[in-house]
């Protein structure tokens, strides 16, 4: 069951029930950090990449994940981050809650720390029968920019992905990720993305031996479609629940688990 906790805004006093959501593991355990309950919640006045998210391990399996850190959003206009009870392990088999790493998840040069019980996760993207037993993917209301990143980390891992991270190298426009022989970019822009889109991200992908997928809140010009099925790069649209919708052939194939295109 999803812990709950009373969390009081330090700006205006209210105080707000704050359940913490969960997540499936790669495992399809569902996954979600450990609140602390004597912990005091924090404005969030300046975000940090790294702040965002919290490394936690899955009860069931024991592999370390990451996951974006839990925050609530006050009526009067602060956004509070809740606090996580870090360091701590649970080994219950549901997996529900895990321990943390001191260190956040996701870091711009530095991808997820792995255990060496859990090798697996090191593993190539699961095959085509594996993908028809996932269990549905997690809705992640799309509110914010940070949303539509969570929502495609969390889709680049459901296609076996491991490691995600920001890209080093940042694109033009748009927020860049990558995985082991992958690179995707996150579209939050209200435009569609453009035909100077979808080719920067493949020539960046060109240079590093990774295949790339692009994921827009609005969709795409003409011409950038019509480049992308000529390139074979992957479209999604991410809807507001945060689904990815793949809109060419490329995106549906590797959605379906037929692609043969991805990196081991």
């Amino acid at each position: 069951m999803a812990e709950t906790v009373p969390v009081r805004c330090p700006a205006c006093r209210r105080e707000h029930r704050y359940t913490a959501p969960a997540y499936p593991c790669v495992c399809g355990a569902p996954v979600a950090p450990r609140l602390d309950r004597d912990g005091p919640a924090t404005p969030v006045s300046h975000r940090v990449w790294q702040d965002d998210w919290v490394t936690v391990r899955c009860g069931s399996c024991g592999r370390r994940g990451e996951w974006p850190r839990p925050e609530v959003g006050c009526a009067c206009g602060v956004v509070l981050r809740v606090a996580v009870a870090e360091g701590r392990d649970d080994g219950r088999a549901q997996g529900g809650t895990g321990d943390h790493d001191a260190a956040p998840g996701l870091a711009p040069t530095a991808g997820p720390r792995e255990t060496a019980a859990a090798p697996a996760d090191a593993a190539a993207p699961a095959d085509s029968a594996s993908a028809s037993a996932k269990p549905p993917f997690p809705s992640v209301t799309i509110r914010t920019a940070l949303d539509a990143v969570t929502a495609t980390a969390l889709y680049l891992r459901r296609l076996g992905y491991r490691g995600v991270r920001r890209a080093d190298q940042r694109p033009p426009s748009g927020i860049g990720l990558a995985a082991r022989g992958v690179l995707a970019l996150v579209d939050p822009a209200v435009r569609p993305a453009t035909l100077r889109d979808v080719e920067c991200l493949w020539l960046t992908a060109m240079t590093e031996s990774a295949d790339c997928l692009c994921f827009s809140l609005t969709g795409y010009a003409d011409d950038a479609r019509a480049r992308a099925d000529t390139l074979g790069v992957p479209l999604f649209i991410l809807d507001l629940t945060g689904t990815p919708r793949p809109v060419n052939t490329p995106a549906e194939a590797l959605a379906s688990g037929n692609s043969g295109n991805r990196t081991p």
